[in-house]
């Protein structure tokens, strides 16, 4: 069994009127943008274009193996992925991205953690890893709200998201739409409908 290793690095707060703190945050979430931000690692990767990656929990096997040929390419590419990567697909794709040498951005849906997995460590001391919580340091266990809030932040930082999977009536449902409002770009695998991608960008 592989033991999660201590965090010794420096823990960084960004407030929201900060000029470290992401401006479009609050052009996105309005009333809702969290009003300080904590980080641990390398925090010039908020300054990249990033995709943000979601997937519900349960997805047709052909989106899975779509999702995970996607995730090679942008590993491949060079591409900053941003994510919860708390699902089982979106966990699978965050192992993927650790075996490249491109930046990653992990937003758990809870406080940062005091341990982190061992696989984060090489990561973050080479300065492609930023652990990024909105959620204050009290907050310990995840929630499906938190959940939701988690995603809504994740959506409002990237430049452009990715769903590999949405479930009809479901929580990435209504984030598609308030993507759509932003007027960010997306793209939906939806096999349900067309069995084919949809490409928004």
């Amino acid at each position: 069994m592989q033991t999660k290793f201590l965090v010794l690095m420096d823990i960084h707060y960004l407030e929201i009127f900060a000029t470290e703190y992401p401006a479009h945050l609050h052009e996105r979430m309005g009333a809702t943008t969290p009003p300080k931000l904590t980080a641990l690692g390398n925090r010039d990767l908020l300054a990249l274009p990033k995709t943000a990656l979601f997937c519900s929990s349960r997805c047709p096997g052909k989106v899975i193996l779509t999702t995970y040929d996607q995730a090679t390419k942008w590993r491949d590419g060079g591409r900053c992925v941003i994510s919860g990567f708390h699902s089982p697909v979106e966990k699978e794709c965050l192992q993927i991205l650790l075996r490249g040498s491109q930046p990653i951005i992990i937003c758990p849906a809870r406080s940062l953690p005091r341990r982190v997995p061992p696989q984060w460590k090489t990561p973050l001391t080479s300065g492609r890893l930023l652990v990024l919580s909105a959620f204050t340091a009290t907050t310990n266990r995840v929630t499906a709200e938190l959940a939701c809030r988690r995603n809504e932040f994740v959506a409002a930082l990237a430049d452009e998201v990715w769903f590999a999977h949405i479930a009809p009536g479901g929580e990435l449902e209504r984030l598609s739409k308030r993507v759509v409002a932003w007027a960010v770009p997306q793209q939906v695998v939806d096999i349900s409908k067309k069995d084919q991608v949809r490409d928004h960008f």
